[in-house]
């Protein structure tokens, strides 16, 4: 019997039951925005806007936008941003944000009230892993939500160079013991996330179980799950999102690059950086970047 296109939809549903078209911003919440700034600065990152009523600045390269936020409804706790950086949610581009979040608490996700002020857009938001977030996005093509939310930064390049071909590559999230296959199956249910097997790992840090994203090319992205070792630590409800991955053509170019910025890599006996992967030495008590080579994805 022929295929309908009804039945084709429905399929397609089925695989991305959001329809997720990538990653629109990652937030970082800290008390220390200038010093975050800087760090983001060596990485190839330029503030372009600044939020026209909270202390937040926006860092964007190439298509990646990365927010800087100083104020306390914006940290994971909600009672003021701690000194060390932590990521504190991550926008998703979505197809149509309001009907991917009623999805979403269809499909047993919590929501988070948002506290919207006058002139700002309402951008909905569901509970990720520990206190963070996770918005869904849909104006992300000729109207963007900078566009009301933010102000410009005068003389500077709204739209700065991607530093050698550097994008979104994913997430590192520590999660606590015997979590698995719990937050597996919510990213699995929630957003079509599917296991990646052993032999297609990336990078060179091969720990956890890696998650691949619904779609193709620049809409899609991973996500890492690290739980602790076991007897050695145990961070039972103590999750995080840890670390953001950024994937380039070339990992070799990419840090000489950045090693001509001042950036400092992970260099050791067992973990140096390759032409697979590279990894950064953390700062601001451990604010670290991965690099993992694109061509894999």
């Amino acid at each position: 019997m022929p295929e309908s296109p009804l039945s084709r939809e429905v399929a397609a549903d089925a695989v991305n039951p959001l329809g997720l078209e990538g990653i629109e911003f990652i937030e970082y919440a800290t008390s220390r925005p200038q010093a975050l700034g800087q760090v983001l600065e060596t990485v190839g990152f330029r503030p372009i806007a600044r939020h026209r009523s909270r202390e937040v600045l926006l860092y964007r390269q190439g298509e990646m936008n990365v927010v800087v936020n100083a104020t306390a409804s914006g940290s994971p706790q909600g009672t003021g941003p701690a000194e060390t950086p932590a990521i504190a949610a991550i926008a998703l581009r979505v197809h149509d944000a309001a009907a991917a979040y009623r999805r979403a608490l269809e499909l047993g996700a919590w929501a988070v009230p948002v506290q919207v002020e006058v002139m700002e857009l309402n951008i909905p938001a569901i509970h990720g892993v520990g206190s963070s977030r996770i918005y869904f996005v849909d104006r992300h093509r000729e109207f963007s939500i900078y566009d009301v939310d933010f102000t410009p930064i005068p003389t500077v390049d709204p739209k700065p160079p991607s530093l050698t071909g550097l994008r979104w590559f994913g997430i590192v999230q520590y999660i606590g013991n015997e979590r698995m296959e719990d937050w597996s199956e919510f990213y699995a249910s929630l957003f079509g996330f599917r296991a990646l097997p052993d032999e297609e790992r990336f990078g060179i840090l091969p720990k956890g179980r890696v998650l691949a994203s619904p779609g193709n090319g620049a809409a899609r992205f991973y996500l890492q799950l690290i739980e602790p070792e076991p007897g050695i630590l145990d961070i039972e409800g103590d999750e995080s999102l840890q670390r953001i991955a950024f994937g380039t053509p070339d990992v070799p170019a990419t840090v000489a690059a950045l090693r001509a910025r001042g950036v400092r890599f992970v260099d050791s006996e067992s973990l140096r950086p390759d032409e697979h992967g590279a990894l950064t030495q953390a700062q601001l008590g451990g604010v670290a970047f991965e690099f993992v080579r694109a061509a894999q994805i």
